[in-house]
Order: C-alpha cells, then structure tokens, then sequence
C-alpha cells in the first residue's frame, strides 16, 4: 500500500488545490519545505500527494537522523518536461467529476482502459505529470485483477 508520494509542480498550491478537489480532502503547506502543500484525502489509509515546487530535489543526508533527507530546491531543473514517475489513486469521486475538476483546471483528462481488464483516469498535473485516478467502480476492477491468481492467469495468456 502506498501511503503517500511526493511530486513536483509549477504552482504547487493551485496544483494541491485541485488533487484535494478529486481527493475529496483538503490542503495544508508542507511544514518541512516553504512553498510546498500536501494534499490530505482524509481516508481511513492516510493517503498524502506532497505537492512541492519545480526543481525540488530529495537529496540523502547523514547528519539529521530525524529526517534523513534533506529537500533542495534546484530552479536549473525547471526545464523538466515530463519523468518517469507516476501513480494510481483511488478516489472516492466519480469519474464525471474528475473529469470536470481537470478540465477546469486546463489538464489534459483521459479515462483509458487497461485491454479490458481495467479502467483508469489519467490526470495530467500541470500537463506535464500523470497521475491516474480509479473512482470506486474503476477500483474495484483494478484490485480483482491485481489478485495472485488473476496475474498469474495474465502471465500465462500473455506469455510472460
């Protein structure tokens, strides 16, 4: 289970401001890095998003046992179209919503389906930074078939 993830955002609050909008939660500023929010779903899992600024990078440090990282801001990385990393949500807002709150929001909305065997919501945050949202009915879908014996029985069509 992922607790919470972290991304990076040209308008962190805006950005926060419209996940808590799908998150059905709230936003606070994030108390460890100035200018950065986190979006608090308020669900029974503590999911967080940590919205931080364009450019924040997490960096290790050995002197603070407390935290054991330390967050740099670097505004020579703010040219960083898109990255690899993404994650998949559950929400207890309807897909029309989700819709409606990235649109409103100028974000390119998608809802794709997994060859059959799952539906998501792509949200991409500032068009730049996909998060995928799965309102109840599209998380039901997605937790029977990342069950052991549907996988497996992927695997085997699929021959992987």
């Amino acid at each position: 289970m992922i607790h919470h993830i972290s991304i990076a955002a040209n308008q962190p609050q805006q950005v926060a401001q419209v996940l808590a909008q799908i998150c059905q939660g709230q936003v606070a500023p994030f108390p460890y890095h100035e200018g950065s929010y986190v979006v608090l779903a308020l669900d029974p899992h503590g999911t967080m998003i940590e919205v931080m600024p364009q450019g924040t990078k997490l960096t290790p440090t050995s002197d603070d046992f407390v935290s054991g990282t330390q967050l740099v801001r670097n505004s020579d990385d703010s040219d960083a179209d898109y990255n690899a990393f993404h994650a998949a949500i559950s929400v207890a807002t309807s897909e029309a919503t989700i819709h409606e709150i990235a649109t409103r929001a100028g974000w390119q909305v998608v809802t794709c389906d997994r060859l059959g065997f799952f539906k998501i919501i792509e949200v991409w945050v500032e068009n730049q930074q996909l998060l995928e949202f799965l309102p109840p009915d599209f998380a039901a879908q997605y937790t029977d078939f990342m069950q052991p014996q549907s996988l497996q029985e992927f695997l085997l069509i699929r021959n992987l």
